[in-house]
């Protein structure tokens, strides 16, 4: 492949990686305010028209799991071309679809960008010790904080101007734009693929037998839950509790993304000085002490913005500052297995999310109750904390993982 014209044979510029994995984050939300006008152009319930959402994420959880290992196997390069082309014919399909299931047959194709966001952890990791990766990962977060703040916004002005299609549109000479910029500048990365399926998954138990590792992923899947708890019971406690409206709710909603996006940043500029579990622990207890102070204060009675969506720009910002060191030290376990750590432990975030989500839904109830939605969001806090002290036992009887 690397023989072919302006092929790359050497490691991407970071911004190479930056857009990737804002593409990937972008397709998940951006067309989300079209919603009603698929559903009404193709014939379709609302309901059915929401499975875009579902399966997307589904598929998603599904595919790191399956691109993981066979970026493994034959190197990150070719992965990330495929997924893009399937993104990019996928989404042309998503805009001239006629009837809903087609619709959502390639909408359910469109997961496959998801290795941009999965693959990009891994080739940072390829090139970099782990320190100097984290800190590049805290940069490369902010893009996925970036983008579920704007996708939407111009996902509706796209909407408004020229119809739903145009999102799809759009998407498709993305996805083009990304796989010329992918043959152009990502060479491969993976300097120790496996030389056969049959030698790698030999290698596999050594990774899932790793206790570092899973500690690692449980850290990243609850550190993330008490994300998706905030998305899964704001909407109705901003409703029915403090009487916002819908674009108020919106600007709350951000709230938690601009956490994040600070907490990244200070990854990207603090993470090569510390080690991976000092990062991790110190993001675990600045949402855990925001997310206290703003519980305290809603059982004492003082409900408002500031007590519900304060405790969320915490849980944001520990979440910039735990993500990006806790990723480095699950693919570091095992080198020579980084995406398939990578995969393996992002299919349990976003497992582990649907079930928080749908958990704090349930818990929360129509009434909308803050304490509770905070409660949520603390109790996922505290088990991330458990699985990232777990983690610091274990490097104080083993050793912590090579920083080369």
């Amino acid at each position: 492949m690397n023989r072919l014209p302006f092929a790359a044979t050497t490691p991407p510029h970071f911004a190479t990686l930056v857009l990737l994995t804002a593409l990937s984050v972008l397709s998940l939300n951006m067309y989300l305010p079209s919603l009603s006008h698929i559903a009404a152009d193709l014939q379709a319930d609302y309901a059915v028209v929401t499975l875009s959402i579902a399966g997307y994420l589904a598929i998603t959880a599904i595919l790191q799991v399956v691109l993981g290992p066979l970026s493994d196997r034959y190197g990150r390069r070719p992965v990330l071309l495929w997924s893009a082309a399937i993104f990019t014919l996928a989404s042309l399909g998503c805009a001239m679809a006629g009837d809903i299931v087609t619709f959502l047959a390639f909408r359910t194709l469109q997961g496959a960008i998801i290795a941009g966001s999965a693959l990009s952890r891994a080739v940072v990791r390829d090139i970099a010790p782990p320190r100097r990766a984290a800190s590049l990962m805290g940069y490369m977060a902010m893009a996925m904080a970036i983008a579920p703040m704007l996708g939407p916004i111009l996902g509706g002005m796209l909407d408004e101007m020229f119809g739903w299609r145009a999102n799809f549109h759009l998407f498709w000479i993305m996805g083009l734009a990304v796989f010329a910029l992918c043959w152009a500048d990502l060479g491969e990365t993976n300097a120790a693929a496996s030389a056969t399926f049959r030698q790698q998954f030999r290698a596999y138990p050594e990774l899932l037998r790793s206790r570092r590792f899973w500690g690692y992923a449980v850290t990243i899947a609850c550190s993330v839950g008490g994300f998706y708890a905030f998305l899964g019971g704001a909407p109705i406690v901003a409703q029915t509790t403090l009487g916002m409206t819908p674009s108020g709710i919106g600007l709350g909603l951000g709230s938690i993304s601009l956490g994040f996006f600070v907490g990244s940043f200070l990854s990207g500029r603090f993470a090569a000085r510390f080690t991976l579990t000092g990062m991790t622990l110190f993001g675990r207890l600045v949402a855990i002490v925001g997310l206290g102070v703003a519980l305290i204060s809603l059982v004492a009675g003082h409900v408002g913005f500031p007590t519900v969506f304060g405790g969320a720009i915490f849980v944001g910002l520990g979440n910039g500052l735990t993500l990006p060191s806790a990723n480095v030290g699950a693919m570091s376990v095992r080198a020579n297995l980084a995406g398939s750590a990578s995969g393996l432990s992002g299919a349990l975030m976003v497992g582990a999310g649907a079930a928080i989500t749908m958990l704090t839904g349930w818990a929360v109830g129509d009434g909308g109750q803050p304490a509770v939605l905070i409660a949520m969001m603390l109790g996922a806090t505290l088990l991330s904390l458990l699985a990232t002290l777990y983690v610091m036992w274990i490097d104080h009887r083993e050793g912590p993982i090579s920083m080369t």
